[in-house]
């Protein structure tokens, strides 16, 4: 009886290493693709939408998500009081603006002027808008943007930045702000540890 059970075990051990046994005359193929050729996290095998924009938020399946472009930006451009000429020196930003409506070329922008709280309102009002009037200017004819993508508004007086009746306060007070909005969309970046440093570049 003995024998019969060592030889029972003997036989049972015997097939469990026959099916362990990998043959490597015929090795198992790949079947998915687990390369990730736009390095975006997501291999080929799920991938749906190639090219993502590196560093875009992504779905599990590799597309990029999107938001509407819809955002201020206060340009830093500075007016001498009582004064619309827009200096030379200013129109970096201004082409950085520029650059950025030729990249989303469905994107309008409003320029709105501001002034600080000297004069009167009414010559305030056309002192704001001839500020604006400057920006749109140098869009159209320094930097080929379409007239009918910009607008020009003054404010005055009535939208202070800083309400106080300070100098410095009426210096920060004559600005101009562009208001950009658009049927395109721009990618949605991810968060990163650098983002912060790239943002105040």
């Amino acid at each position: 009886m003995k024998a019969l059970y060592l030889l029972l075990a003997m036989s049972m051990l015997g097939a469990c290493s026959m099916r362990d046994t990998v043959n490597m005359d015929n090795p198992t193929n790949q079947v998915h693709d687990l390369n990730d050729i736009d390095h975006d996290g997501v291999i080929e095998a799920r991938e749906r939408c190639a090219g993502t924009v590196r560093g875009a938020s992504i779905d599990n399946y590799g597309c990029g998500k999107i938001k509407p472009i819809n955002e201020r930006r206060e340009l830093k451009i500075l007016f001498a009081n009582d004064s619309f000429y827009l200096d030379p020196q200013y129109y970096g930003q201004i082409e950085e603006l520029a650059t950025f409506m030729r990249q989303y070329p469905n994107t309008k922008v409003t320029i709105e002027g501001h002034c600080s709280r000297t004069g009167s309102h009414e010559h305030n009002q056309e002192l704001s808008q001839n500020r604006a009037n400057a920006v749109t200017t140098v869009l159209a004819q320094q930097f080929g943007i379409a007239a009918d993508r910009l607008t020009a508004i003054g404010y005055s007086f009535d939208r202070p930045v800083d309400p106080s009746d300070t100098p410095l306060a009426h210096t920060r007070n004559r600005r101009v702000i562009a208001e950009l909005t658009g049927e395109d969309t721009a990618a949605d970046m991810k968060w990163t540890i650098y983002t912060v440093d790239e943002q105040v570049k």
